[in-house]
């Protein structure tokens, strides 16, 4: 049996957040979502993820990859 504990995205939303120029703050990065449309993303939502404690569902792992300029392959550890 398979099981993931947490999300697989985590650390690389932590780390595409710190490797921005000039590195990007969860608010950052919750106000950079929220314009793109996204209202349900906020500051909190985004330290439960780096935490472990959300899962993402896939259209969020979409928005993340657009607002941090990465591909979803690459959050997921790909």
């Amino acid at each position: 049996m398979f099981i993931i504990k947490g999300n697989l995205c985590a650390d690389r939303v932590r780390l595409g957040r710190a490797l921005q120029k000039p590195p990007m703050t969860q608010e950052d990065l919750a106000r950079r979502i929220q314009l793109m449309g996204a209202s349900n993303i906020t500051k909190l939502t985004i330290s439960r993820i780096e935490q472990n404690q959300r899962h993402v569902c896939d259209a969020e792992l979409r928005i993340l990859a657009k607002a941090l300029n990465v591909s979803m392959e690459w959050l997921v550890g790909d």
